[in-house]
């Protein structure tokens, strides 16, 4: 589904990913982690051209992204993005959040958009709230809109970037609910996270970046019963023991 192979990406002359290669299959649920500034979030926005990288291929489902013909809108309908802070139109209630572009890019008609809308409203459990607008909704209520946003759009594939570090603690488990629902039902996922909870109980394998580097590609189990590097020993045993 995903095929990411000698990825280098530079801001200027520093260079944030190196000779980045792996793979995500259909199905497969991947976690990212690693220390700030390692590359993680760089290297899923690229996986959606998010941002610009400078050598290597990036395939998602068939689709080349070096391609100067690609047409990104489409791609970012197949390939649905949740950020870390939630990236909502503020003046537009929530179904015209999810509405806008389901007409826009896949040409839905109101009424299929809005029944599909609300059909995932209750999904993510906030159908109710479907008229209100985002600043009315708490920051968990909120990321779970985004997330409805996302698969409202039929994606082949979801990227998360952090999607919970900008929650209060107790907010996070109602978005983590939705992800961890959303990979039972098969959803390909590349997630972003510190959440080693939702690590170990739905990814099937865990990427550790430092300095732009995937330093360990392995099982989950693996991971979590000893990492190859030294470097990812270290971050488990600071991130584990609290």
């Amino acid at each position: 589904m995903i095929d990411i192979t000698l990825v280098n990406k530079f801001y200027g002359n520093f260079q944030v990913l190196t000779d980045c290669t792996t793979k995500v299959r259909k199905g497969e649920v991947v976690v990212v982690c690693g220390p700030s500034g390692s590359g993680k979030s760089t290297l899923i926005k690229c996986v959606n051209a998010l941002e610009p990288f400078q050598s290597g291929r990036i395939i998602v489902d068939g689709v080349d992204l070096s391609d100067p013909k690609v047409d990104l809108n489409r791609l970012r309908a197949r390939v649905g993005m949740v950020f870390q802070h939630f990236e909502l139109f503020p003046h537009l209630r929530i179904t015209e959040n999810l509405c806008l572009a389901q007409e826009k890019v896949l040409g839905r008609s109101h009424e299929e958009a809005m029944a599909k809308t609300l059909s995932l409203l209750e999904r993510v459990g906030l159908k109710d709230h479907a008229e209100k607008r985002p600043g009315q909704l708490s920051g968990g209520q909120q990321q779970r809109v985004a997330i409805a946003r996302a698969l409202a759009m039929d994606p082949v594939a979801m990227l998360f970037d952090e999607p919970t570090s900008a929650l209060d603690p107790e907010m996070i488990k109602e978005v983590l609910d939705v992800m961890i629902e959303l990979a039972q039902d098969g959803m390909t996922m590349m997630v972003v996270t510190h959440e080693m909870g939702f690590a170990r109980k739905v990814a099937d394998r865990v990427i550790f970046m430092d300095k732009g580097e995937i330093v360990e590609d392995v099982p989950k189990d693996d991971f979590f019963g000893k990492p190859h590097s030294d470097r990812a020993q270290a971050f488990l045993s600071k991130i584990l023991t609290h």
